[in-house]
């Protein structure tokens, strides 16, 4: 159960979303017991120990049905009661370093600001990948009542989604620390997260209109794996920087092989059919090889989560340029860019399909 010893707990709502998450679960929600009040986990159809260990935590858990990624996280969102919200997903323990940051920040309340972005690092056999899928900021810490009136939700297109702060509601500031990212074990775990993260995504992208070509297909993937390389200098990493760099173009070339199947097969399909064809989280249900990133396209009143809102600058959907591919979803089309964020696109960075969508189960 949350921690109520010791120092005064600060008025912190902490949420998940989970589904089979018994081996990372626990750590996430030992990191951050001592300065939650409450811990919230949304479960669409956990069959392990899941559930289990949210309960050994005093974790009130909600049982729902899958609603892609962006409605499943609005759900966990919309159920904190406390002042401020934490979003973690079940694979993300809080570090020492940001705990400390995170209770700072709500201590002081500075009325200006509206919420914060973390680090998050990809962790790969016990130590942290500092080059590769980096810099990636996240927004994942914002006030209660800005969700209550609109102002923060969140949005995207599954799998890559972003909760989304109205810049006119304060600044969203960044904290110090790290947010670990204990998405998989092995990159060839990785690589078969990103095979059902490529399936969801071309299914979002296709029904936002959103086409591919032979050219993207077949360089799209070098151009992903050379940003990991130069740009990145995912080297630096050794071996699992060069395997990261690897996975990042795989996700992106099975990301583009299936979003030109799905124009060419199906191309007066409905969206749902597409779902249904693809095992989209469009259709309502989890992506069995799930895992998670985009940050923003025109807003569709029809998709729950979906909105104005902009995260710290303007940003849209650019057809022709890669994201980074992370630890959950492979990014190839889409690509979010920040025109005023000085730091990288919410999501942007490592881990996209998580690495950084959201590599998760499915959740």
């Amino acid at each position: 159960m949350p921690d109520t010893h010791g120092k005064h707990t600060p008025p912190l709502s902490v949420v998940t979303i989970c589904r089979d998450n018994e081996a990372t679960i626990g750590d996430v929600l030992e990191s951050i017991r001592h300065i939650a009040g409450e811990i919230i986990a949304v479960d669409s159809g956990s069959t392990d120990r899941t559930i289990e260990i949210c309960e050994s935590f005093g974790v009130t858990v909600l049982r729902r049905p899958w609603a892609g990624y962006v409605g499943t996280k609005q759900i966990a969102l919309e159920s904190a009661t406390l002042e401020w919200v934490l979003h973690l997903d079940s694979d993300e323990p809080v570090m020492p370093e940001l705990a400390a940051s995170i209770r700072a920040l709500i201590e002081t309340d500075d009325p200006a600001v509206a919420g914060a972005r973390v680090r998050r690092v990809v962790w790969y056999r016990g130590r942290p990948l500092e080059h590769a899928w980096q810099p990636e900021w996240r927004t994942r810490l914002v006030r209660r009542s800005l969700v209550e009136r609109g102002a923060a939700r969140w949005g995207g297109l599954d799998p890559h989604d972003v909760l989304e702060v109205d810049p006119a509601a304060g600044r969203v500031v960044d904290l110090a620390g790290v947010l670990r990212h204990d998405s998989f074990e092995t990159f060839a775990d990785h690589l078969a997260k990103q095979a059902g993260h490529a399936r969801t995504s071309a299914a979002s992208l296709h029904t936002a209109g959103v086409r591919t070509n032979a050219w993207k297909l077949a360089m799209n993937p070098v151009g992903a794996f050379l940003k990991q390389i130069v740009i990145k200098q995912a080297w630096r990493d050794g071996r699992p920087g060069w395997l990261a760099a690897g996975t990042s173009a795989a996700g992106t070339l099975m990301k583009h092989m299936i979003l030109m199947e799905l124009t060419d097969s199906t191309p007066h399909a409905t969206p749902a059919e597409h779902a249904a064809a693809y095992g989209s989280a469009l259709a309502g249900r989890p992506d069995e090889e799930s895992g998670r990133r985009r940050d923003d396209s025109a807003p569709d009143r029809s998709r729950p989560g979906a909105g104005p809102l902009e995260q710290r600058g303007t940003t849209h959907v650019n057809e022709n340029t890669e994201q980074d591919a992370g630890p959950g979803e492979p990014q190839a089309l889409g690509e979010i860019e920040a025109k005023s964020d000085p730091h990288t696109a919410e999501g942007t960075a490592a881990g996209g399909d998580d690495p950084q969508a959201s590599p998760q189960n499915p959740p």
